[in-house]
């Protein structure tokens, strides 16, 4: 008990001292992971949410939003969308540390927040690997898989059929 009590103390230790972990097991080291940026010093990724998708770069600013070459005001009006795609930010105790620019395609207007809010929490954890657990514990790392169920022949819509006539 005993062991597994110091041997689990002196991974925490390595992790927050920046030494690369042994696993006793394999023998090999697990590499600390290193943020992926471009020679502009911007993190990119990727965010989907129902029809929607989102690109997303974000670079250390000053906290403006630009979608679509709008201003997030002005593109989500409502700020129920505005809140949404700050999350990642909030959680992250970030907020008006980074630029954002994002480009949005498909879906309606709630999707197309949800994608943007992913792309930023993907590209974060891009720019700052250490944001990945407090991001993947709050959710903001998983891609909501609902989407529109396909309409069926012989049928209305995808479920509902068509209204039965007795005469």
């Amino acid at each position: 008990m005993s062991e597994q009590l110091t041997g689990t103390l002196a991974d925490l230790k390595s992790v927050v001292q920046g030494t690369p972990i042994v696993t006793s097991a394999t023998g090999e080291t697990a590499a600390p992971v290193l943020p992926k940026r471009d020679a502009q010093g911007r993190a990119y990724a990727t965010g989907r949410r129902k029809d929607a998708v989102a690109r997303v770069w974000v670079k250390p600013g000053k906290g403006e939003f630009t979608i679509n070459d709008r201003p997030a005001s002005r593109y989500f009006a409502r700020p129920v969308l505005r809140m949404l795609i700050t999350q990642p930010f909030l959680v992250a105790d970030r907020y008006q540390q980074f630029d954002v620019n994002a480009t949005v395609v498909g879906g309606g207007l709630s999707g197309q927040a949800g994608a943007v809010r992913h792309g930023i929490s993907r590209a974060l954890t891009n720019y700052e690997p250490a944001l990945r657990s407090i991001l993947k514990k709050a959710g903001f790392l998983t891609r909501d898989p609902r989407v529109v169920e396909r309409k069926k022949y012989g049928k209305a819509k995808a479920r509902r059929s068509f209204q039965f006539s007795k005469r």
